[in-house]
């Protein structure tokens, strides 16, 4: 089976269970400061997840691009991945029994039967029923044991209770997406892809069962200390509670990359159609097989899933550009990491990672057009991106050079102290892999042999408590930054979302109709707004925007919404930078009404209902964000 049969196969499974089916949104999450990237298919929907009404209706399905940054250490393996793709479907509160397990609702017991049809059917995926094993969460101080699941799988889908795990929260519990919101006991589904037999017992330990779908229940809303009432919320040891929510969910994902490798009998996801293309161009440019070696095959598999992972985030509609702070700091690591496994595999082309990329929108044409689009924005990022790193490396060898003439015992037992390592890395953006290469090299040219593995492995333990520690420091001092986001939906987030239509609208009116939206970062606290526009905004033209925004404010104007279907949208000069996100039908939020539309704007909410609540906007601060994009923040007095 290809990737895009599997895409296919799984809309149509849920189609015809009655899911609307909605394109994927974009990497970069509207209005949640609480994470860098899309990381789940349910992160776009938590407004429609808290209760607000989707256009499409309460039964979802897409497949949903997704970054994962955590999984980047773990790249190397046989199925980790930066980026990958989610099928996924939701009920958003469609379920009509009051336990969540009766006739006529959509929760664990329709989730779970319809997970089983579409993997074992022969109609489907025809996956061998034997070869299954499940997990399902097993309870803590927060949420129950989930025997509803468990008594669903071993009663009503015959699984035996050896292939059935009871797993705690770190295994069987999703979400939230940020920092709060909603999240819940989940169920996993495993399938064997090892040689041998398959064992009656599941082992979650046997990285020979390998994790293909994910149904999470949204049962629960988890918000900060002091946000409830509620008499039977629980506060845990981090000072967050866990309350029923009002609106019960349900969250599935498969990730496209693992099933398809099992689809078609293989063990390794990178010897997928996936990846495959990429990694015959690796081997072409280094000259070595992959498979040749566990370093070699490692090397290989980060390379392309880096490059393919930065080709998606530069690729998307919000033109993420490498640099040092947020989702510009995961561009730039991966490229650099990308290209220093380049050089440990030999490769010496010249700007050969844009042959990767142009492979990577051959792959997916045909599934994301984002990509084939912006093809020569993103090369042309990719070259300045690896000219800045090869001035990195050359400053960091001169620094190894220093360390080395500067200390004065015998070379050939050169001192290594894990402060110079940290100084190479914070300072310089120096990889610490390369570091042990070159003090390796040194030492051998001086007559002294290579470190021993134990003594890099000890310096590198140092290495990272130093950077572990460093990173918590970073992140108290900027934790304000963290907070809100529209999935608490606070009064403040909604006046500063409104007054973000109001920002954009007068841009346009100031500045010219090039402008659109590019991103926003809203915080209780203030807006932060991106737009294109390729020179500095003068004094006069910030203080017109603002007299232009707070006009509308002092009107009082009515804000509200239509649904219509997108070209409706289209044809009434809606507003939508974002469209891939949406589905047949979108909102469509006015500001004003008759002759006196200030704003249109397809948009998710929530709104203030008229802008007279939202006071004295200011505009704090305008910058350049990246290539041709601009960035003001603004709050509201």
């Amino acid at each position: 089976m290809t990737a895009s049969e599997l895409r296919q196969k799984y809309l149509d499974f849920f189609k015809s269970k009655e899911h609307a089916i909605i394109p994927s949104a974009s990497l970069i999450p509207e209005n949640d400061p609480t994470a860098l990237f899309t990381s789940a298919g349910m992160h776009p929907l938590v407004p429609y997840l808290m209760g607000e009404k989707h256009p499409a209706g309460q039964r979802l399905v897409n497949c949903q691009k997704c970054i994962r940054t955590t999984d980047i250490d773990e790249v190397g393996d046989a199925v980790h991945h930066t980026f990958l793709e989610m099928l996924g479907n939701w009920s958003l509160g469609d379920s009509a029994s009051p336990d969540g397990i009766g006739p006529g609702g959509y929760f664990k017991r329709e989730a779970i039967a319809w997970s089983w049809e579409f993997l074992t059917s022969p109609k489907w995926l025809g996956l061998e029923k034997e070869k299954i094993a499940v997990s399902v969460f097993a309870g803590d101080r927060d949420a129950p044991f989930d025997k509803e699941a468990y008594d669903i799988w071993q009663n009503e889908i015959g699984i035996a209770p050896e292939r059935i795990a009871k797993l705690p929260k770190k295994d069987n519990w999703w979400g939230p997406a940020g920092e709060t919101g909603p999240c819940g006991p989940d169920t996993e589904m495993f399938y064997w892809v090892g040689a041998e037999p398959t064992p009656k017992k599941f082992s979650p330990e046997d990285k020979r069962w390998v994790e293909i779908w994910n149904d999470v229940f949204m049962q629960f809303n988890k918000i900060k200390r002091g946000n409830t009432n509620a008499a039977h919320a629980n506060e845990n040891k981090e000072g967050k509670i866990y309350e029923p929510l009002k609106q019960k969910n349900v969250d599935t994902g498969m990730g496209l990359e693992r099933v398809l490798a099992a689809l078609n009998g293989l063990d390794d996801n990178y010897q997928t159609e996936l990846f495959i293309n990429l990694i015959r161009e690796i081997e072409r440019l280094s000259g070595k097989k992959y498979g040749e070696s566990d370093e070699i095959t490692r090397a290989m598999r980060i390379i392309v899933d880096h490059i393919k992972a930065t080709t998606f985030i530069m690729g998307d509609e919000k033109g993420i550009t490498p640099s040092n702070l947020d989702q510009g700091y995961i561009v730039r690591r991966l490229i650099r990491r990308a290209v220093r496994y380049g050089r440990q595999l030999g490769i010496k082309e010249e700007s050969w990672t844009k042959k990767l990329v142009k492979i990577v929108a051959q792959d997916y044409q045909g599934a994301y057009l984002e990509v084939p689009k912006n093809i020569d924005f993103i090369i042309e990022q990719l070259k300045i991106e690896e000219i800045k790193f090869k001035g990195t490396l050359e400053r960091g060898l001169k620094e190894i050079d220093k360390m080395f003439n500067n200390y004065q015992g015998n070379q050939k037992e050169f001192e290594l102290k894990a402060d110079n390592l940290f100084n190479l890395y914070q300072t310089h953006g120096f990889p610490i892999e390369m570091t042990f290469e070159e003090i390796n090299k040194k030492r051998v040219q001086c007559g002294g042999l290579v470190l021993k593995k134990d003594v890099e492995d000890h310096f590198l333990n140092l290495f990272k408590d130093k950077l572990k520690k460093h990173q918590e420091l970073s992140r108290t001092a900027s934790a304000g930054k963290f907070k809100g986001g529209l999935a608490d939906a606070s009064e403040e987030t909604k006046k500063l979302h409104t007054a973000a239509h109001l920002l954009l609208a007068a841009l346009r009116q100031v500045l010219g109709s090039h402008v659109v939206q590019k991103g926003s970062n809203i915080t209780p606290e203030r807006l932060r707004f991106d737009f294109s526009h390729s020179e500095k905004m003068t004094e006069e033209q910030k203080q017109e925007v603002e007299r232009l925004v707070n006009e509308v404010i002092v009107k009082d104007l009515p804000v509200h919404y239509e649904e219509m279907s997108l070209d409706e949208a289209k044809e009434k000069n809606a507003m939508g930078v974002f469209e891939s996100k949406y589905g047949e039908k979108v909102k469509v939020y006015t500001v004003g009404e008759g002759n006196k539309v200030f704003s249109k704007e397809i948009c998710g909410g929530p709104h203030v209902e008229r802008t007279g609540a939202l006071g004295q906007f200011k505009i704090k601060k305008e910058q350049s964000s990246s290539a041709g994009v601009r960035r003001i923040k603004a709050v509201l007095a």
